[in-house]
């Protein structure tokens, strides 16, 4: 993952609050290692530096950064403190998350860091630079300040404020003009997913020429044109399958897939189940 990286949790249901605290580090101590979690652990940094790391990736974090750390990853400290750091930390849980974010996609209809800008979703950077930080602290002390086990509605709202801000953080590199062409052409994309599509026919489309286009959707997306089509003809067609009792043949042409064979053998591949063990998950 980098910087770029989006985190996007699919609603409903919302995000349900856990737990908040605050971590006080002195010089050489470190970020306890942890792997599959269970549940999104939000780091912002109130001051110094913290250095960690989540599936091969690193970070260097200092005061106003944020960092989402996921339910099913392994995160791990870097190096030690080199200078007192303190951090806020938010726990959440969130039913629509992926079964395993280091290897295999989900198996499930719905799951977290999907690509295809849904319309109901938090779309949250994994990590971004606050603009107000005293803003996200002051929210994290209210959750801190308020009384256990009879704040239930406080906890969601004052979570559902955070969020709100860490998405509004992401704005100003979202309305680039780079996001902006692949939001576009992951629009094309979604609109004409059934036809065959090039990069070259969607540069035509888009009077850009396709290289750019690919690195645009890769740098929003962390995927090119034609392997964000090729998912997004795949979460269809798990859709299809189970609000359908169409023939596999049937679903597979009206995703795209020439071939109904290929089709099954790219569903396997991607999602870990053929297309008939996937229906059979939800028919009884």
């Amino acid at each position: 993952m980098n910087h770029e990286a989006i985190i996007e949790l699919l609603t409903p249901p919302l995000p349900y609050y856990l737990g908040a605290g605050r971590s006080d580090f002195r010089i050489g101590e470190q970020h306890p290692n942890r792997r599959n979690l269970g549940i999104y652990d939000l780091l912002i940094i109130a001051k110094g530096e913290l250095h960690i790391g989540e599936n091969g990736q690193q970070w260097a974090l200092t005061e106003g950064d944020t960092m989402l750390l996921l339910p099913n990853g392994e995160h791990y400290s870097v190096k030690a403190c080199e200078r007192e750091t303190s951090f806020y930390w938010v726990h959440f849980e969130h039913a629509n998350r992926p079964a395993d974010v280091s290897s295999a996609p989900n198996a499930g209809l719905d799951y977290a860091s999907r690509p295809f800008g849904n319309p109901h979703a938090l779309r949250i950077r994994k990590h971004a630079r606050l603009s107000d930080p005293e803003s996200a602290f002051g929210l994290v002390r209210q959750l801190l300040a308020l009384p256990a086990g009879d704040s239930f509605w406080e906890e969601q709202h004052l979570l559902a404020g955070l969020l709100a801000m860490l998405m509004t953080g992401g704005a100003d590199a979202a309305e680039s003009p780079s996001s902006r062409l692949a939001e576009r052409a992951a629009a094309y994309l979604q609109q004409n997913y059934r036809s065959d599509i090039t990069n070259e026919s969607l540069a035509a489309a888009l009077h850009f020429h396709p290289n750019h286009i690919v690195r645009c959707m890769k740098s929003r997306y962390g995927r090119t044109p034609i392997h964000y089509l090729h998912d997004f003809r795949l979460e269809r067609a798990k859709r299809l399958l189970i609000s359908t009792d169409w023939s596999i043949d049937r679903i597979a042409g009206e995703v795209g897939f020439r071939y109904a064979p290929y089709f099954s053998a790219c569903f396997k591949r991607g999602i870990g189940l053929s297309p008939l063990r996937f229906r059979k998950q939800y028919w009884h």
